[in-house]
């Protein structure tokens, strides 16, 4: 069971990991964009952890087993997704993008 001082934990947590993102962007650094990777992937593991209670129980084997499978799902369906439109696009010649861009312009 969840204590007050375990959500004050990832609330703090929280906080403190947007302020760091905020101040890269804010720096104008040139490492921002890893920055703001790094930080994301930390509140992802403090957001599962704090709020979401994965890893903690008796079940936490199945519930890692069943996140697993959700990013599978997701990463399947926007890689695919991605995937059919680079491929539409590389097989798509220029007239017919042309055609297309005159047909959805009227």
């Amino acid at each position: 069971m969840a204590t007050f001082n375990s959500y004050l934990s990832g609330f703090i947590l929280s906080i403190a990991l947007t302020l760091a993102a905020y101040f890269a962007v804010t720096s104008h650094s040139a490492d921002a964009l890893w920055v703001i990777f790094g930080v994301a992937i930390v509140q992802l593991f403090v957001q599962l952890v704090f709020f979401l209670h994965i890893g903690k129980g008796a079940d936490r084997g199945w519930t890692w087993l069943f996140l697993s499978f959700a990013l599978l799902v997701v990463f399947i369906v926007v890689g695919g997704s991605l995937w059919i439109m680079a491929n539409l696009n590389y097989n798509m010649t220029s007239d017919q993008m042309n055609a297309s861009m005159l047909d959805q312009a009227e």
